[in-house]
């Protein structure tokens, strides 16, 4: 399909697919891939790379069984582009609860709608490069198109909108087709990319239980929601696990350790002995 070049056919109906655009987020995907290796999970794991990723860095993810499809940015508008912009966007709409790092690049992150271009599969969950499964959620698979947990970290004010970091699709050209057509608006500007156009395409989106995104800031904000025995997929959202310094390292410690160990990849983190926060 156009904008799409496949390594490999498909090899089930269903897949777990994440977006690669540089080498941090190729690390990221690593550690995500062994977390969804070791649940069991029999769907494909497939993983969009851009032009700006090199071929060494999507070794490891082709040694843990990844599906590698090229994707090309969406034919936005130079107008577009440039309101996206990390430059403008971040000047636009500042990240205040913390910090995005340098490798953080705004307008890439549209290029996970291509996954509604991916028809050789019938349900997709997508998965952002900055998480970890730590328990097997192929039952998503059956969940309508489309639901996402919503983007708690800091307070129960925040359960109106909604995460991108995990959600539920079915692709179709269609969709697709129809999503570039609302995207690329005069004037338009998504404040969160990605995230902020999704809730304004699917309006009536469903909500998952925030066990299947939990937000790293909920360990230190919200303790009383944090429970290991129900946590589902671990989100990494501002800072990342891999930072070296690391902006909260004393705050989020447990949960950098427990990334290495998925990146590590020799032995599967027993879970029932983490202690909540």
């Amino acid at each position: 399909m156009d904008g799409l070049i496949a390594s490999s056919p498909a090899r089930a109906q269903t897949a777990f697919v994440t977006l690669v655009t540089n080498a941090d987020y190729a690390m990221g995907a690593t550690a995500l891939l062994q977390s969804l290796v070791w649940t069991g999970t029999e769907a494909d794991l497939v993983v969009m790379y851009t032009g700006g990723v090199a071929s060494s860095d999507l070794e490891p993810l082709e040694r843990l069984g990844a599906r590698l499809i090229e994707v090309a940015l969406l034919p936005t508008s130079d107008a577009f582009n440039e309101r996206h912009a990390r430059r403008n966007l971040h000047g636009a709409a500042p990240f205040t609860k913390g910090e995005k790092p340098s490798f953080h690049t705004p307008l890439d992150n549209f290029a996970k709608l291509r996954l509604w271009q991916m028809t050789d599969y019938t349900s997709v969950v997508f998965l952002d490069a900055d998480t970890l499964v730590l328990r097997n959620i192929d039952t998503l698979f059956d969940y309508p198109q489309f639901c996402a947990a919503p983007n708690v970290y800091e307070s129960l004010a925040d359960f109106h909108r909604m995460n991108s970091g995990v959600f539920t699709a079915r692709p179709s050209v269609a969709t697709f087709d129809s999503m570039l057509t609302e995207l690329d608006q005069p004037e338009v500007f998504w404040r969160r990319t990605d995230q902020t156009f999704l809730e304004h395409y699917f309006p009536d989106w469903h909500g998952l239980p925030v066990t299947y995104n939990m937000l790293q800031y909920v360990w230190f904000n919200m303790p009383q929601l944090w429970r290991w025995s129900s946590v589902k997929v671990l989100h990494y959202q501002y800072e990342k696990p891999w930072q070296d310094p690391h902006p909260k390292a004393d705050q989020l410690a447990p949960l950098i350790t427990l990334w290495r160990r998925y990146l590590d990849g020799k032995v599967v983190p027993d879970l029932d002995v983490l202690e909540n926060p």
